[in-house]
């Protein structure tokens, strides 16, 4: 995992090519394990490279659950407990995403026909990772939660605000902090994230081009719950589904 996937990731074949350390000090170098003596991995280093975080960060895995309903009660259609290393559950859940997103087909609005998910996948996405990347892993044993229900989506996320980040100014342009550094970084090498705390003004763009409500944070509980509301059909095709 470290030398075929992280490693090119994280440095330039440039620097690799001249590069004579051990795979050790590589490992150190990109603070995945602390040299000591003796050898023992960072957090980070659970993170990206253990079979299953979870054994050592008991909330280091992501809960994904569909709902027939609008409430937490209604019947469940799916349910995930995604584990493992951190870019082999990005995957699964980029997958789980695309798996429940709908797709409707208007062929009615244009000469061509126009095909509109009910959630776009960028948006997700970009909330979801937000969530991993802000979350914290100290006092709690919390999983990021993903709640998909009929009518919306709640990712939530535990920790609450950090650093520069308020309740007031959280999600503003510009306004950004990090609670997990190194793991920003990490998943900035691979192509997760980038570091100008740009990723909820594209979730809030890509949801607005697609038609959806604007995406609502609340802090109530501690934990950050972000909210993503269902894409209304259009009233041509409500029309439609009335005459059916």
């Amino acid at each position: 995992m470290f030398k075929e996937f992280y490693l090119p990731a994280a440095v330039s074949p440039e620097i690799l090519a001249e590069n004579s350390r051990t795979t050790e000090e590589q490992m150190a170098s990109l603070r995945l394990i602390d040299p000591g003596p003796p050898s023992v991995p960072t957090v980070l280093g659970v993170l990206i490279l253990s079979k299953k975080p979870s054994w050592c960060l008991p909330g280091a895995y992501v809960s994904f659950l569909r709902l027939a309903g609008e409430q937490l009660g209604s019947d469940v259609i799916s349910s995930h407990d995604i584990q493992g290393q951190l870019p082999r559950i990005i995957s699964q859940i980029d997958e789980l995403l695309k798996l429940h997103i709908m797709t409707s087909v208007d062929i009615t609005s244009g000469d061509k026909e126009r095909r509109v998910p009910d959630y776009p996948l960028a948006a997700l996405q970009q909330i979801v990772r937000n969530a991993i990347m802000h979350r914290s892993y100290e006092g709690t044993n919390a999983p990021v939660r993903i709640y998909w229900y009929s009518d919306r989506i709640e990712v939530i996320s535990p920790g609450g605000p950090y650093g520069h980040v308020t309740k007031e100014n959280f999600g503003r342009a510009g306004i950004n902090d990090y609670r997990n550094p190194n793991l920003a970084e990490a998943m900035r090498h691979l192509g997760y994230a980038q570091h100008f705390g740009v990723g909820i003004q594209i979730a809030r763009e890509t949801l607005a081009r697609n038609g959806n409500p604007p995406i609502e944070f609340k802090f109530d509980l501690g934990p950050v719950m972000a909210i993503i509301r269902k894409k209304e059909r259009s009233s041509r095709a409500k029309r439609f589904k009335d005459m059916k």
